[in-house]
C-alpha cells in the first residue's frame, strides 16, 4: 500500500514581516524591481520554448518506399529526411514547369 505524503501547511507571513521582507528585497542593491519598460518587455516562456517555428510548416504523413530508396537516402548520413525531400521537391519543380 502505498503512502500518502502530507504536504506541509503554507504559512502566509503577517502584515509586519511582509513589510520587513520587502524593505529587505528593495534595499539589495543586487535585486531592485523591475523597471515598467522591463516589464513590458517580458514574454511568457511558453511561446520562447521548444523549437522554433518553422516558416514553411510540413505535413505529416504515412508513405511507403521501397526497401533500395531508404537504404540508399540512409546511407548517406543524418538529415537523409530533409535531402529525400530535396529531391522529391526538385521532381515536384521540374514536373510542373512541364505542364
Amino acid at each position: 500500500m502505498s503512502k500518502v505524503t502530507k504536504r506541509p501547511a503554507v504559512v502566509m507571513p503577517t502584515v509586519a514581516e511582509d513589510r520587513a521582507i520587502t524593505a529587505a528585497a528593495k534595499a539589495d542593491p543586487d535585486a531592485q524591481p523591475l523597471t515598467p519598460k522591463q516589464l513590458q518587455a517580458m514574454v511568457p516562456l511558453k511561446t520562447v520554448r521548444g523549437r522554433p517555428k518553422s516558416a514553411s510548416k510540413k505535413l505529416l504523413v504515412s508513405v511507403r518506399y521501397s526497401p533500395e530508396v531508404v537504404a540508399y537516402f540512409k546511407s548517406t548520413g543524418e538529415g537523409w529526411q530533409s535531402r529525400m525531400d530535396g529531391v522529391l521537391q526538385q521532381y515536384v519543380a521540374e514536373h510542373s514547369r512541364r505542364a
